[in-house]
């Protein structure tokens, strides 16, 4: 049996402007989206609908298809429904169901999708919601007053006295294609819940709600930040990420740092494997010039704009953005921690720039950082072998067994 996955993706949003493009946890909202159904063991292929060639590029860069719809079918009244019936008059095969992802839901666990497939591929119910328990007393306002829409507000009954209800997250739609195919609509014949984790269900329609993700994203359990960094090549600040961001210095004004030869080992290991590895520091300074020539790397110094400093270098040497690891401990990291597709943070950075990573390292900067980097580069090329009881920092995915 098939199964496709749709992710409706407008460049337009009046809310948050340019929001499927916006980072959660130092990933797209498009790129989240296509993460999740590409990480599902029964969908078979994701397909991205947009107007926007930035949002289908970053779709694709996330290992999805994509799909140019019409401007009829981009304003503001055009429906999802919409986008979902002309990917299937135009993908080239009738799937057995289909699935509706919204990218303005960031946190959607593959495992659940997973649920509500096998439920509505199985034959239980011909469509499988996300949704939320909840016992909220719900109001409506009227002309004369405000009465109760869920209850008796005369009466109010103790918790455990009441039927929950639940409430959609809007995250996905599981359809039988067939069935949605004659109804037009996600809602028809037998419909059935999926209840998913009360924190997974914050949907982002505001500048608010986005920075409410962000805060949340670290403390969620993620198959985008298993222990692999999948990458061709990595750039690093200097301070804070080589060094534990302290100096000493002599009364002549010369200046010492110390450095983690584990860290030292690290990069030499993805040299040899051909992975490319750039200091990247703001500041100039003999003591930065001296440890990339003893790692035998590249740097650059005296960088105002790291960020495009990054970009130059990348576009120099033909690799992609989001092929690139950028890790960084401070605040001037954010530019490039924003245009890379793994921004990393050391444990000890700031609060802004651990928010804008995709993940966060357990070691501390100068204390094997970047060596924790090295490692989980070089599992992605199986050139290690790694397993979490001898290196307790590597956080399993989903699907880990």
């Amino acid at each position: 049996m098939s199964v496709i996955a749709i992710v409706p993706a407008r460049g337009g949003s009046k809310g948050v402007p340019g929001k499927n493009l916006k980072r959660v946890g130092g990933v797209s909202l498009v790129g989240r989206a296509v993460a999740s159904a590409v990480s599902s063991q029964l969908i078979d292929r994701v397909i991205v609908s947009t107007d926007d060639p930035a949002i289908a590029a970053a779709a694709q860069a996330a290992g999805a298809e994509t799909m140019l719809r019409s401007p009829e079918l981009s304003g503001d009244t055009a429906t999802s429904e919409s986008a979902l019936l002309d990917v299937l008059d135009r993908c080239g095969e009738t799937p057995d169901a289909v699935v509706f992802l919204q990218a303005t839901s960031p946190f959607i666990d593959p495992n659940d999708l997973d649920g509500a497939i096998a439920r509505v591929l199985d034959g239980d119910e011909d469509v499988v919601f996300s949704a939320v328990e909840t016992y909220a007393f719900l109001w409506k306002q009227g002309a004369d007053g405000a009465t109760g829409v869920n209850h008796d507000h005369s009466f109010r009954p103790r918790r455990q006295d009441r039927e929950p209800h639940f409430q959609e997250t809007g995250a996905f739609y599981v359809m039988d294609t067939a069935g949605f195919r004659a109804a037009g609509f996600r809602f028809f014949g037998t419909v059935g819940i999926a209840e998913v984790d009360p924190r997974t269900a914050i949907e982002i329609d505001t500048v608010d709600e986005l920075e409410i993700a962000n805060a949340i994203a670290p403390t969620l359990p993620s198959f985008l930040t298993g222990y692999a960094i999948d990458v061709d090549a990595v750039v690093t600040d200097f301070d804070g990420v080589h060094t534990d961001d302290r100096v000493m210095v002599a009364s002549d004004g010369t200046e010492q740092v110390i450095a983690h030869r584990g860290d030292g080992m690290g990069v030499r290991m993805m040299r040899e494997h051909g992975i490319p590895v750039l200091i990247l520091s703001t500041e100039t300074n003999p003591v930065v010039s001296a440890r990339a020539a003893k790692l035998k790397i590249e740097v650059l110094q005296g960088i105002n704009d790291k960020a495009t400093a990054l970009a130059e270098w990348a576009d120099s040497r033909g690799i992609p953005l989001h092929r690139i690891a950028y890790v960084g401990n401070d605040v001037n990291d954010l530019g490039p921690l924003e245009i890379v597709g793994w921004p990393i943070a050391v444990a000890t950075a700031v609060p802004e720039v651990l928010a804008a990573a995709r993940i966060i390292l357990r070691a501390d900067g100068g204390n094997g950082a970047v060596r924790e980097v090295a490692d989980r580069v070089l599992a992605s090329k199986s050139v290690l072998s790694l397993d979490q009881e001898e290196h307790p920092w590597l956080i399993p995915s989903v699907h880990a067994t």
